[in-house]
């Protein structure tokens, strides 16, 4: 249970750094911890503690297997957190090239 906690507490970092945080790059890192917290908790909800591989041979019919559908979802959530974290980071560093900063208050200043 502890585990999931600390995922909680991950989540609520990243959080904390998007709503607090006036830099883009920053805010940019918060949400991508948010996104990772959030892969690792489904992770675990996948976890048997004991379990194998879901490969059913010969003495292992009655076994705990761990659930792959978690992880193979996961995998699709990272490749498209990747490509979300990148056009993210390319539009700040646009923004960046435009404005000379990453401060939100000083970008919402300027006007053009």
């Amino acid at each position: 249970m502890i585990i999931y906690i600390l995922c909680f507490i991950l989540f609520l970092v990243g959080l904390y750094g998007v709503v607090s945080k006036r830099n883009l790059i920053k805010i940019i890192i918060g949400i991508a911890i948010m996104e990772y917290s959030i892969n690792l908790f489904f992770i675990m909800i996948g976890y048997i503690e004991g379990g194998t591989a879901p490969i059913i041979t010969k003495g292992f019919e009655h076994s705990k297997f761990v659930d792959p559908l978690p992880q193979a979802m996961i995998l699709t959530s990272i490749v498209i957190g990747l490509a979300t974290t990148a056009l993210l980071l390319a539009v700040a560093i646009r923004l960046y090239q435009k404005y000379g900063t990453f401060d939100i208050n000083k970008i919402k200043d300027l006007k053009g």
